[in-house]
């Protein structure tokens, strides 16, 4: 693995994290924070953002850039999960919640309705909780798209992760599927605002990268995150190269330049990075 430059170094604060550990252990619940011991943890927390990861811990995919362990759940869903979810918000007094989920394509519904489920338990604890969603592609079924777009969601994001060159990475994925996701959200709900991703690093070419871009504003995408890929270990997709700080204030500003709305660029920026920033 290629050694880290100087400027992917940045520290977590563990007497924080140790702290969050004790509070969640007791509830029962984890945030995505937590798990992947996010650099960016301590700036989030201190602004009253967190990102959740619900319905399990277990991924029926595979991509080989994801740390997330793989396996058959079997339809096992935790019924009690979006009543821990807001118990925690409450426990945190967070104001801006990101929900995600590892893909889960041995349920009907690939999970929506567990979301939804938990985005409702969010509004009943306060209303004024602004709630972003960062959803797998529920295999494309268009009754839950529709579901999740109508929740009552401030965004959704769903990211494309890579090129179309690159996609043979996103086990089970399919890159003109996943616009799909996107523009059907839009389609559905007209309202909200739609949100994706790209790691880079990974052998991309810049004018692969301004395609992608394109083909996102296309599908309506208002929001969009650079950030660079870090792989987790030796035995996954490595890092082709690390893309200088200087390089993603360039792409962020041709992004804008473009057409998006907001976007964060830079080594360390991820889907739900400071999230509330992109609609303050």
């Amino acid at each position: 693995m290629k050694r880290k430059p100087e400027w992917l170094l940045k520290k977590v604060f563990f007497s924080q994290k140790k702290e969050l550990e004790t509070t969640l252990k007791s509830i029962g619940i984890h945030t995505v924070c937590q798990e992947a011991m996010c650099p960016n943890m301590s700036e989030c927390f201190s602004k009253k953002v967190a990102t959740f990861m619900i319905l399990g811990s277990t991924c029926t995919r595979a991509c080989s850039y994801c740390n997330v362990k793989t396996g058959m759940p079997n339809g096992y869903v935790d019924r009690d999960e979006p009543k821990k979810l807001s118990q925690a918000i409450k426990e945190m007094g967070l104001k801006y919640v990101v929900i995600t989920s590892v893909t889960r394509d041995d349920l009907k519904d690939g999970g929506s309705t567990q979301f939804i489920l938990c985005v409702n338990e969010i509004k009943k604890l306060d209303p004024k909780i602004n709630i972003e969603l960062l959803i797998p592609d529920f295999k494309y079924n268009p009754n839950s798209l529709e579901s999740i777009a109508k929740c009552g969601a401030k965004v959704i994001g769903h990211n494309i992760e890579t090129v179309p060159r690159l996609y043979h990475l996103r086990k089970g994925a399919n890159y003109k599927k996943s616009l799909e996701v996107l523009y059907n959200l839009k389609k559905f709900n007209p309202n909200i605002k739609t949100k994706s991703a790209i790691m880079l690093g990974l052998g991309e070419k810049e004018e692969e990268i301004k395609s992608s871009l394109y083909d996102l504003l296309d599908v309506g995408c208002n929001f969009l995150t650079l950030g660079q890929y870090l792989a987790p270990s030796n035995s996954h997709a490595k890092v082709k190269e690390y893309i200088e700080p200087k390089i993603f204030e360039e792409l962020g500003q041709m992004a804008l330049d473009m057409g998006f709305e907001y976007v964060k660029s830079s080594p360390y920026a991820r889907s739900s990075y400071l999230a509330h920033e992109y609609i303050s």
